[in-house]
């Protein structure tokens, strides 16, 4: 990232909230362009081959959503529009004021309420595999078509055959993988997440 002029770091948007950008090293006149990712990654998994394709065009900033990589929040706010609120202030923060949005999957969801909310910040936007907002009957349908009853199910899997699941869904499959890298995943996560549970694959 520095070789391209990128650096991380840390925005704090209120006390207990805290975001991980990656943002260009110095200030630039040229477009800003904020990449939103989806669940499960963080911006740099989810957006490094279009960071090093379009930084030399565009101020490219790259949050990690709340909960995902390096940012995090002690509030125990979980909606889209408090998504968008801390976004809008970090992005002030930074002092970028307008810019245009590429959202992918739940990035999109944010993305959306963010134009909803500052429509004054954001000039374009581009959002692939999201809807608009997620409503109790897109929910219940998404949940339907994917075989699983309720969220935390699909996306905290328990046993590799779940994980290979949450892996297969979407526009981006991934190839083979040997058993024990998804073991190890889920022993990782489970020790992380739960360390008096016992794993059972």
């Amino acid at each position: 990232m520095k070789v391209i002029g990128m650096r991380s770091k840390l925005v704090e948007i209120e006390a207990g909230t805290t975001l991980h950008f990656w943002v260009p090293t110095i200030n630039s006149t040229k477009p800003s362009v904020v990449f939103l990712h989806g669940f499960v990654a963080n911006g740099i998994m989810t957006w490094l081959f279009q960071i090093l394709s379009l930084s030399s065009d565009f101020a490219i900033y790259v949050p990690d959503l709340l909960f995902f990589g390096d940012s995090f929040t002690h509030s125990p706010q979980r909606s889209t529009s408090f998504h968008a609120h801390c976004l809008a202030k970090g992005m002030m923060k930074l002092g970028v004021e307008k810019f245009s949005l590429v959202g992918f999957s739940y990035g999109g969801m944010v993305g959306f309420k963010l134009a909803q909310l500052y429509p004054h910040m954001v000039e374009s936007m581009v959002m692939s595999s999201t809807v608009i907002e997620m409503t109790e009957s897109i929910s219940n349908a998404s949940l339907n078509n994917i075989g699983f009853t309720n969220w935390p199910d699909f996306l905290l899997p328990k046993t590799i055959a779940d994980l290979k699941v949450l892996l297969s869904i979407g526009s981006h499959k991934f190839p083979w993988f040997p058993q024990f890298l998804f073991r190890d995943f889920l022993e990782v996560r489970v020790s992380l997440t739960t360390p008096q549970s016992t794993f059972t694959p």
